[in-house]
């Protein structure tokens, strides 16, 4: 059988169009969850399971969502895809400052105790990086990190068992959202950059006798590099997503606390917000038009949803902070 040139460009095209459809297949991403709640046979609600639920089904939704976990995969079509590594990345981000400050304030009733080894060794499984294919892949200790917060999990249900605690007080709820305010600070800067524009040094503002190591320009030009835009932004589409999985645990297992402090309407302003910037995206490229041009800029667009949490959160924290 004789094999032409227009026969082997067919089959090549075939593949072309397989590849694409498997890659928008596995770029779906997955959906907003629900906070799980259980209650003890006293009747009570156990507290920290919403939390630690939400944080375990979120990185399962990560594994088992169409397609895997794409971030370490070295094959095709997944070695082409940017757009939901990304989103894992920023996912996975979120994920492991939940564990982090699970590990150091939720479990912990004081300074001077010491730290849940489940939570310890599963925020460590967390932290490896997220392209590592090789022995450990980072499949398997985030599959591990998962079974891990399952004993922990198990363990704060289970009423007779008085050393695995979680503690839901203000103070701790307060260190959770000082990470996030770092995080969404920083998301909403670099959507911003999309379109370039100069920033004033503040780096030491408000403290004259501040110095800082290296000494940095007045005035700097900011933007993101054109073939980075759409990464930036799914990369916050992710990490607001797996936000938004949390903050809606978090409002279950602090309802006390919020409603103490008459705050449960901040914390709702923040999963409205978080939830628009979950919106379907029609456009097939994340555009990114000049201010107030002709083309629409999707990175402003999710930049204002951020800030406006952002500045939710920061409503909130205020009012966690006052006696």
């Amino acid at each position: 059988m004789q094999v032409t040139w227009k026969k082997v460009a067919g089959v090549a095209a075939v593949i072309v169009v397989i590849m694409y459809g498997v890659s928008v297949w596995w770029s779906v991403e997955p959906d907003v969850l629900e906070p799980e709640v259980l209650n003890a046979e006293n009747g009570q609600q156990v507290v920290g399971y919403a939390t630690t639920s939400s944080l375990i089904n979120t990185v399962e939704a990560l594994l088992n969502k169409q397609g895997g976990w794409l971030s370490n995969d070295t094959t095709p079509p997944s070695v082409f895809m940017d757009n939901m590594p990304a989103f894992e990345f920023g996912a996975l981000e979120q994920a492991r400052d939940l564990a982090l400050v699970m590990r150091k304030e939720f479990s912990r009733s004081q300074s001077q105790s010491t730290a849940d080894n489940d939570l310890l060794e599963a925020h460590s499984k967390l932290n490896i990086d997220h392209t590592s294919w090789l022995v450990p892949s980072a499949e398997s200790e985030y599959s591990d990190a998962v079974k891990l917060l399952k004993l922990y999990r198990a363990r704060i249900a289970d009423t007779s068992n008085r050393d695995a605690q979680f503690y839901a007080r203000a103070d701790n709820l307060n260190e959770w959202l000082k990470e996030v305010q770092k995080r969404l600070g920083s998301m909403s800067q670099r959507l911003s950059a999309s379109v370039g524009q100069e920033r004033l040094n503040t780096d030491l503002a408000g403290d004259n006798s501040a110095r800082q190591s290296t000494p940095n320009l007045a005035a700097q030009q900011i933007k993101t590099s054109w073939w980075q835009i759409d990464d930036v932004f799914y990369e916050t589409r992710g990490s607001c997503w797996a936000l938004l999985n949390f903050m809606k645990a978090v409002e279950v297992d602090f309802a006390d606390v919020l409603k103490k402090k008459n705050a449960e309407v901040s914390l709702k302003q923040i999963i409205r917000e978080l939830e628009s910037t979950q919106q379907t995206v029609w456009s097939p490229l994340v555009l990114n038009g000049s201010g107030f041009g002709y083309v629409a800029n999707h990175s402003l667009v999710m930049a204002n949803y951020v800030s406006r949490a952002n500045a939710a959160l920061i409503d909130l924290t205020n009012l966690l902070s006052q006696g």
